[in-house]
């Protein structure tokens, strides 16, 4: 275990391919090695569990990136549904952006909608030693009718889109 590492936070900006700016907080240990945390469904880089996840690897001298997906957070784009793939995405221009720096990245990490995408990106590219799934599902079967009803197939083929949003108006939150 490191002794009291010196850590410094800065907001870092990187573009995805998609030429938005994916906006996250680098927690720097000097460390090489830099494992990059996802957050999950309509969260951002600030949710508790991704700043204590970032909090635990500087105290164990590690630095650590989270970040926020296009859409969400400080990030530009669009929120969209289950955009799991194009997230999958964003997560690989943090890679390149860090190997790109000559930084070693042991381990992706991700939260529930993030613990998929991290699963996702280890299932397109092969260049993560270790990826970590919390809470996240690996089975989309079950779940889809509950959060977006019974009758949203046929919706979405009349209305072109649905709404995605709990009885108080909101967007569900799995943070």
């Amino acid at each position: 275990m490191a002794q009291n590492p010196v850590t410094k936070q800065q907001k870092v900006v990187i573009p995805n391919k998609h030429g938005e700016k994916l906006v996250g907080v680098l927690h720097e240990t000097g460390s090489k090695e830099i494992v990059i945390l996802c957050h999950g469904f309509t969260c951002n880089k600030e949710n508790i569990i991704m700043v204590n996840l970032a909090v635990a690897l500087e105290k164990e001298g590690i630095t650590a990136f989270r970040f926020d997906f296009a859409g969400n957070g400080e990030s530009e784009g669009t929120f969209e549904y289950g955009s799991y793939w194009r997230e999958a995405e964003d997560l690989r221009s943090v890679v390149e952006h860090f190997k790109a720096e000559n930084r070693v990245i042991p381990a992706v990490l991700g939260h529930s909608k993030g613990g998929r995408v991290v699963l996702l990106y280890a299932s397109k590219y092969y260049d993560i030693g270790a990826v970590v799934n919390i809470s996240g599902r690996y089975n989309m079967e079950g779940g889809v009718k509950e959060r977006l009803g019974e009758d949203y197939m046929e919706v979405l083929k009349k209305d072109g889109f649905i709404d995605v949003e709990n009885k108080s108006g909101n967007l569900p939150s799995t943070c």
